[in-house]
């Protein structure tokens, strides 16, 4: 195995694994698969301009389903995101 290089930056280390081949460089047969309990997603805000009605609507299901309506929008999102990226059989 070549030994890994020492970095400056993590900028730098992301163009040398960019090019690399790890095998050269770690032994896959060892890996372990790691756990992350406490790894939260990044998240970031948006600004979304909806219908005044579409946004009332939203709002009288997320009440029936006792959810904050920006959750149950994600709700539709990941569900619609899921339905469009499933492989075709």
């Amino acid at each position: 195995m070549k030994p890994i290089p020492k970095f400056k930056s993590e900028a730098q280390e992301r163009a040398f694994w960019a090019k690399a081949d790890s095998t050269d460089y770690l032994d896959w047969s060892k890996a372990e698969r790691g756990v992350f309990p406490n790894l939260k997603p990044s998240l970031r805000t948006i600004s979304l301009r909806l219908l005044e009605l579409m946004l009332e609507e939203l709002k009288l299901l997320a009440n029936k389903r006792d959810v904050p309506y920006q959750s149950l929008i994600k709700m539709f999102l990941a569900e619609r995101l899921r339905k469009e990226l499933k492989p075709v059989s």
